[in-house]
């Protein structure tokens, strides 16, 4: 069937719910668990490459309006990384050759490694100290059995409703109202 407006948003809305149905099942407790690494870390670091990394740099504005120390890698104010700081990452196929040799230094400089993937068996998962599992396809497959959207865009929707959700999680933790946040909304723009 050729897709008209209306037939991609339904494949788009019933692929995310059914992602977001999947997680509920499977990925609630690593959550909360991603939100206590948050929490507890010195700063936050977000990487991750072309539209997964997108996604990511949505994840560090939130945490930046709760007031979390929160780098986007690989711009030029980012400082170095160190014991204590968390890097959060996102890969579909965990072999990002950017994205783990990143994740290999942060560990080296004595931070935690997060990953948000579709494996937990590929070299960043194996450098991570947790890993959140999105059941999407990765942008290398094209049968469109895991998701008939292209290259990877499923994982990568999943990865800014995971960091929503991280985010929502932490502000209901933190007590702090709207009205708290706003003022770290940017007012330059």
């Amino acid at each position: 069937m050729q897709q008209n407006g209306r037939n991609a948003l339904r494949t788009v809305a019933d692929e995310v719910a059914g992602l977001l149905d999947r997680l509920v099942e499977t990925a609630g407790g690593q959550l909360d668990d991603l939100a206590d690494l948050v929490t507890t870390a010195d700063r936050v670091f977000v990487h991750g490459a072309g539209r997964s990394g997108i996604a990511l740099r949505m994840t560090a504005m939130r945490l930046m309006h709760l007031g979390i120390t929160t780098h986007v890698v690989g711009e030029v104010t980012t400082p170095a990384i160190g014991s204590g700081d968390l890097l959060l990452t996102a890969s579909g196929s965990g072999t990002t050759s950017g994205i783990v040799r990143a994740a290999e230094t942060a560990s080296a400089a004595g931070a935690t490694v997060a990953a948000i993937s579709t494996t937990d068996d590929a070299p960043l998962s194996r450098t991570a100290r947790m890993t959140v599992l999105l059941p999407a396809a990765t942008k290398t497959d094209r049968s469109g059995v895991a998701s008939e959207q292209y290259a990877g865009s499923l994982f990568e929707q999943g990865v800014a409703l995971l960091g929503d959700a991280m985010f929502h999680t932490l502000w209901q933790r933190s007590g702090q109202s709207a009205d708290d946040l706003w003022p770290r909304h940017a007012n330059i723009e």
